[in-house]
């Protein structure tokens, strides 16, 4: 009891019921001013009586302009909340159908059996009605996204469905992305252009705005896209489930709202109700299977460990010995076993640095999948040298994120072909580090400043 006593005391609304004294007093008041406005005019004081019953309307007026719009907007919000939409499913034409026989019987024949099967049949139609819309109301739904995904990666969504209501429970419940069906109509508007005359002179440059169509909106992609259908729910009760989501696009991917649908008690109407929720995922790029880049690998690993061989602590190969060599880098196995004097070379540990580096291409310049196979090979490089002994940077066009490998996966997340830099490469700054390059340039136009320290691969 008290735990129901405190839940009903949360669920209070303390400014309505402000509102709701604010106004009983008000008119208490504006009740007693015309109470003594006709005291007065009974009495011949015409002063008082005027006095009186101006304060009764004043204060009329402040409370129904204090009250009223405020109950409107609830009432107004409430009503948003509940919006139910409805759909009629084949049973329930069937049902109409066989009803409409049944009341052309029944006004033929004037049988009171026929008018009474009518009229429960219409009673089931407001009974499920009723019934629907009382399963649906106050359910909560709670949906968990991850916040990042690899594209045509599985990964897993919780989804929690909450019913507080103290008693009833909640039967045959769909939860699914609600469908735009209204048409995206595109309009006319003004745009703000330049008028240059003449074209190639560009001798007379003045504002100039031209009206045409606007621009459709963009079609935002759904993050749920299967039905989650709960069997039952009980009264303060949550009931969750995991489904497994793949999408086959890297990309943002947002939704502002999901519906609840059901078909309780009699399946003649598909009752649902949207629920405002906002859930973001961010899709990174899919990442390419090893036999996919296993020709490229190999050749950078080995020409990358080639531009950084030196003197540490790791082995990068023996060698025959030469004058230059100091006599504690001689491997006296390696010698003892083949009779010839032989060293040991290393890689030097902290020079093993590698930069990746996007070129982004201006639009049009290579095909869609050549493009998105690109942006799946540098993130699979990202990946693969990320998990090396490696100290890995990144740069791109445009790229402004830092060292980590996940802001260099939010930039191939939602890249596409840009023709704002087009000379990124001639101004890389060139530095110690190895460098990756994936470009759509010719063969041949690299700048010479990074064809000595950098292994590129075109798209």
């Amino acid at each position: 009891m008290r735990e129901y006593l405190k839940s009903m005391w949360e669920r209070v609304d303390r400014e309505a019921w402000q509102r709701f004294f604010m106004a009983v007093a008000g008119l208490g008041l504006a009740f007693a001013a015309a109470v003594f406005s006709s005291v007065a005019r009974e009495r011949g004081n015409t002063l008082a009586t005027v006095i009186f019953a101006l304060s009764a309307l004043f204060l009329a007026a402040v409370v129904g302009f204090l009250t009223v719009p405020f109950l409107t907007q609830r009432v107004v919000a409430a009503r948003m909340k509940d919006a139910f939409h409805y759909e009629l499913t084949r049973e329930g034409v069937i049902y109409l159908a066989v009803s409409f026989v049944i009341a052309i019987a029944a006004l033929n024949t004037a049988n009171n059996l026929l008018f009474i099967v009518l009229a429960a049949m219409l009673a089931a139609i407001v009974v499920s009605g009723i019934a629907s819309a009382a399963v649906l109301r106050r359910l909560e739904l709670d949906i968990i996204v991850p916040s990042n995904a690899f594209a045509t990666k599985p990964i897993q969504l919780r989804v929690n469905l909450t019913n507080p209501r103290l008693w009833m429970p909640a039967f045959s419940v769909k939860v699914f992305s609600p469908s735009d069906k209204k048409k995206r109509r595109r309009g006319w508007e003004w745009s703000k252009t330049e008028f240059i005359f003449p074209k190639r002179r560009h001798w007379l440059r003045l504002p100039d705005y031209t009206f045409r169509k606007k621009l459709p909106p963009p079609v935002l992609e759904k993050i749920l896209t299967k039905a989650v259908y709960f069997t039952f729910i009980g009264p303060r009760n949550t009931v969750g489930t995991e489904i497994e989501l793949a999408f086959p696009r890297r990309g943002h991917y947002t939704q502002d709202g999901f519906s609840l649908a059901t078909r309780f008690p009699f399946s003649f109407l598909i009752k649902s109700r949207k629920v405002t929720l906002g859930r973001d995922l961010l899709v990174y790029p899919a990442l390419l299977e090893p036999d996919d880049f296993l020709d490229v690998l190999p050749m950078i690993t080995g020409e990358f460990v080639s531009y950084v061989r030196g003197r540490g602590i790791e082995l990068y190969r023996i060698r025959e010995h030469t004058p230059q060599d100091p006599g504690r880098f001689v491997d006296w196995k390696a010698t003892a076993k083949t009779g010839a004097l032989k060293v040991r070379e290393f890689t030097r540990e902290d020079e093993r640095r590698l930069r990746l580096v996007f070129d982004n291409p201006e639009p049009g310049r290579v095909t869609p999948q050549q493009y998105e196979r690109a942006v799946s090979m540098a993130a699979s490089l990202a990946c693969h040298f990320n998990g090396e002994n490696i100290d890995l940077s990144y740069a791109g066009s445009c790229y402004d994120g830092g060292l980590h490998l996940p802001d260099f996966l939010r930039y191939l997340a939602t890249i596409q072909p840009d023709s704002r830099d087009p000379q990124f490469l001639d101004a890389l700054p060139v530095s110690q580090d190895y460098n990756v390059i994936i470009s759509a340039r010719p063969r041949g136009t690299l700048p010479s400043a990074l064809w000595f320290s950098s292994y590129v691969i075109y798209m």
